[in-house]
């Protein structure tokens, strides 16, 4: 079963929440829909990943690619509601500094103003 991705506009800012572990051919679809949205929007976006128990190296690649391929022009992709599994993941391979980390969605999305 794909992992469900909602998807919510705050002004200019889109937020992507995957509901599921990010892994395997979910973190693939995940990168597409990152993908997708930011070339819909003004390339802010926002992982909420509140609903992610878990990624594995799949999907800690995928976030990597996205970031990479908007920082490429000039885009962002920041993350909020990463659970302490997550935060030890990116950590550990070195990958924390990489993204921005917000508290909340809220602090997320005002941090693109």
């Amino acid at each position: 079963m794909a992992i469900e991705i909602d998807e919510r506009r705050h002004g200019a800012v889109t937020v992507l929440r995957p509901n599921g572990s990010i892994s395997g051919e979910d973190a693939a679809a995940l990168l597409q829909r990152i993908s997708d949205a930011a070339g819909r929007s003004l390339g802010r976006i926002v992982l909420d990943a509140g609903g992610a128990p878990f990624l594995d190296s799949a999907g800690l690649e995928a976030l990597l690619d996205a970031a990479d391929r908007m920082a490429e022009s000039g885009q962002a992709l920041k993350l909020c509601s990463v659970n302490e599994t997550l935060r030890e993941a990116l950590a550990l391979t070195g990958l924390a500094r990489r993204f921005e980390q917000y508290e909340d969605v809220q602090a997320a999305v005002r941090s693109f103003r």
